[in-house]
């Protein structure tokens, strides 16, 4: 089934990992998944991956905390196809240190991306998702935004700050038919998990009562669920997608 036939879907930090899941299987269900991201050659590859499937996607390379360039890309894309349907708020890094020790520069890049990025391209989408009263958005949240991690103090705050944002743009949005929501993914199998040592991974999953890893295709999932009518009474919540991490 096909929930999303026709729906133009922006998605951010798209190019590989958990994005590039979320616009294949946004194009799988009907989307046109508009790709965001850093890398040139990651966008050209993730595009023809799509398209190859036989589903459709076209990519921008951009900056999220570029306010005037989001600000033109969007305008672009809502000139091309009329409308702006689905914004998924997924770019994001992380510059992992102590506290004590963290560089003002890495928290300063991690605040920025994650939780900078995410407000322009929130409030740049809404100028055309409030004029035709419609609209979803989702944000990539993580668990370590509701409980904190040793090490991870810049990631964690700009993941709680995510989480806040989706509270009052959903509260802002609600009267004019948009819905806000975010997605906190736990242990999620990736190319930056793969590279974690094995005694990191197992103490990781001695505390997941499902006892495994997540893959993509769980937060990806529950994108498609949250952006379809089926979701249509849901707004301002937090749904983890962490094998039971936080209960």
């Amino acid at each position: 089934m096909r929930r999303l036939e026709g729906k133009v879907a922006i998605i951010t930090g798209a190019a590989r990992g958990i994005g590039y899941s979320i616009a294949e299987m946004l194009s799988e269900h009907g989307a046109i998944s508009v790709i965001i991201d850093l890398d040139q050659g990651a966008v050209n590859s993730a595009i023809k991956q799509i398209d190859d499937q036989g589903n459709r996607a076209i990519g921008f390379t951009a900056d999220v905390t570029n306010s005037q360039e989001i600000a033109s890309i969007f305008k672009e894309i809502h000139n091309e196809f009329g409308k702006i349907d689905i914004l998924i708020n997924n770019a994001g890094i992380t510059k992992d240190g102590l506290l004590m020790k963290m560089k003002e520069s890495d928290w300063d890049a991690v605040i920025n991306i994650n939780l900078k990025g995410t407000f322009i391209c929130t409030q740049k989408v809404s100028r055309y998702m409030l004029k035709s009263r419609s609209g979803v958005i989702i944000n990539i949240a993580s668990v370590i935004g509701l409980i904190g991690n040793a090490g991870q103090a810049n990631y964690a705050a700009s993941k709680g700050g995510i989480i806040a944002l989706t509270k009052s743009s959903a509260k802002e949005f609600a009267s004019r038919n948009i819905r806000v929501n975010a997605i906190a993914p736990g242990f999620i199998k990736t190319e930056m998990t793969d590279k974690l040592p094995q005694e990191v991974i197992d103490n990781y999953l001695a505390a997941i009562p499902l006892s495994c890893m997540g893959t993509v295709r769980d937060v990806a999932n529950l994108c498609i669920f949250l952006a379809s009518e089926e979701a249509g009474y849901i707004t301002g919540q937090t749904i983890q997608v962490d094998g039971g991490l936080i209960m």
